[in-house]
Formats: structure tokens, C-alpha cells, sequence
């Protein structure tokens, strides 16, 4: 068997717009901002799909769903998630695990942890666990200007 190990990233600034929603692992939260994006911002699905891409070797999330592209605005992250693992798969690699750390202080992530890791792990097909880390104050995270998240994903080949 083959194993491959893959490591995503992705950041996004808040905004104030009351009309966007705050969507993190796919679940929509209340706030007063958002975050800025051409998709629905989902930092922590495009970190797990820049992840799977990565270990599948398949380019990252970019040249899968450009930000340029009017076919991805507003999209549903998790749903590019899943084609992103259809990918993967098509691509003979099976998904093993995507393991997210999530940077913020808002929002707390705590109350939704197990909803996200169930809607994010329904999309890949395999266990996805998404761990809440405070910036203390440090950057523009701590500041809390937007919402950063690092996953690493592990497929496999027999």
C-alpha cells in the first residue's frame, strides 16, 4: 500500500456585511461579520480540500475552483470538498483522515465542533476532526482581523 500525506492552508479576512453568513465546516453561525471570499469562505473546508489535493497530487484548490471563476461564487465549500474527494478518488487514492487546526477567537468553535466534523466528514468520506486554536493576541489573528486554519490529510493507494 501507498501512503501519501498532504498539508492545506487558507485564510480569510472578517467583513461587515449582515447579509453573508458566517460559515465555518459548514456550519453557519450567528455573527455580526463573515468572511470575505468568492465562495462562501469556508477556511476550514478549503484547507481540508488544499490538503487532499496535495497528498492525492492534484494541484491545489485554485486550479480546481479559481477564485476567478463565476461558477464558484457563493459556492458551498463543503460541496467543493466532496468533488475535490471525487477527484481524489477518480485519481485512484482513497482519503484516510483531514485534520484541521482552525486559528480564531471568533467564534467559538466548541458548540458546532461536532456538527462540522460530521457535515466535513460526510463530504470526504472518511473521519475529519477540526481542533480550535486562540491566537493569544499575537498578529492579525489575534487582533482578529480573520479566521486562518492548516489541515494535513493522509490518502492511500493499494
Amino acid at each position: 500500500m501507498r501512503v501519501r500525506v498532504g498539508q492545506g492552508f487558507d485564510v480569510h479576512p472578517f467583513i461587515e456585511d449582515p447579509d453573508r453568513p458566517l460559515v465555518l465546516g459548514g456550519v453557519t453561525f450567528e455573527s455580526d461579520r463573515a468572511l470575505r471570499g468568492h465562495s462562501d469562505a469556508d477556511v476550514i473546508a478549503h484547507a481540508c480540500t488544499d490538503a487532499l489535493l496535495g497528498a492525492a497530487g492534484l494541484g491545489d484548490i485554485g486550479e480546481h475552483f479559481s477564485d476567478t471563476d463565476p461558477r464558484w461564487a457563493g459556492a458551498d465549500s463543503v460541496a467543493m470538498l466532496a468533488e475535490a474527494t471525487r477527484r481524489v478518488r477518480e485519481a485512484g487514492w482513497e482519503p484516510g483522515n483531514v485534520d484541521a487546526s482552525v486559528v480564531t477567537d471568533h467564534p467559538k468553535l466548541a458548540p458546532a465542533k461536532a456538527s462540522m466534523q460530521e457535515k466535513l466528514s460526510a463530504a470526504v468520506g472518511a473521519p475529519v476532526t477540526v481542533k480550535g486554536r486562540r491566537p493569544e493576541g499575537l498578529g492579525s489573528l489575534g487582533r482578529g482581523e480573520g479566521v486562518a486554519c492548516w489541515a494535513v490529510a493522509v490518502v492511500t493507494r493499494p
